[in-house]
């Protein structure tokens, strides 16, 4: 669900990136995603996501793969690329 532009990680296509707005849920999946480098203000890209099964992000110089309800927790404002001239 989209709500002020933020949406989940999850509805982000192969090739988008965003920039992590927030983390939902208990205290142990947002410490988990927090040590993984998912915090506010980081640009994350999406490597492969198949619409089932695990995605592939790319956070911090380095791939990681998060469960469907993993990355539903993960709120992102989605990045446009650049205009070129």
């Amino acid at each position: 669900m989209i709500r002020d532009g933020v949406l989940p990680l999850s509805s982000l296509e192969m090739g988008e990136s965003g920039t992590v707005v927030r983390l939902e849920g208990g205290t142990g999946l947002v410490g988990r995603l927090a040590a993984l480098g998912f915090t506010p203000g980081t640009t994350i890209e999406i490597v492969r996501n198949n619409r089932h099964g695990p995605l592939i992000v790319s956070v911090l110089d380095t791939h990681i793969a998060l469960g469907r309800g993993q990355a539903a927790r993960v709120y992102v404002a989605r990045r446009h690329p650049k205009e070129t001239s």
